[in-house]
């Protein structure tokens, strides 16, 4: 398949696919006569499963390595376990610093009972008393 088409199978722009190629994260592509980029099946998984990973928050060095480990079948799964246990990690870490922004936001919005900008609670607990 061409890459417009692994483009459209995958929700990936173009200029992604060719990135990926040019780090090694996909494997160069083989070229048509016409010197077109003739992507396989296997592109499309590989692909596939990038993009899966990046959407799960792992970095591009996390891939990397999820890449590596997932073609070595018969390994055992702790390097991978410790990988998602990381993301994991993150994520909880980013949850809990949404939910205190959160809190602190709503707080904000029960300070203020001002009818002006001049009296607003938000404007000074931002930490700017007047407008310069």
């Amino acid at each position: 398949m061409r890459i417009g088409e692994l483009a459209k199978a995958t929700g990936t722009k173009a200029e992604t696919i060719r990135y990926y190629e040019r780090e090694g994260i996909l494997p160069t592509a083989d070229r048509t006569d016409s010197n077109y980029r003739d992507y396989s099946d296997n592109h499309l998984a590989a692909l596939t499963f990038v993009r899966r990973a990046r959407q799960l928050g792992f970095s591009m060095a996390q891939v990397r390595e999820l890449l590596a480990l997932s073609n070595h079948e018969d390994n055992p799964c702790q390097d991978i376990d410790r990988l998602v246990q990381l993301q994991l990690t993150e994520v909880e870490r980013k949850i809990a610093d949404l939910m205190a922004l959160r809190d602190e936001l709503g707080q904000m919005l029960r300070s203020c009972q001002a009818d002006k900008i001049g009296e607003c609670q938000i404007i000074g607990s931002l930490g700017r008393q007047s407008v310069m």
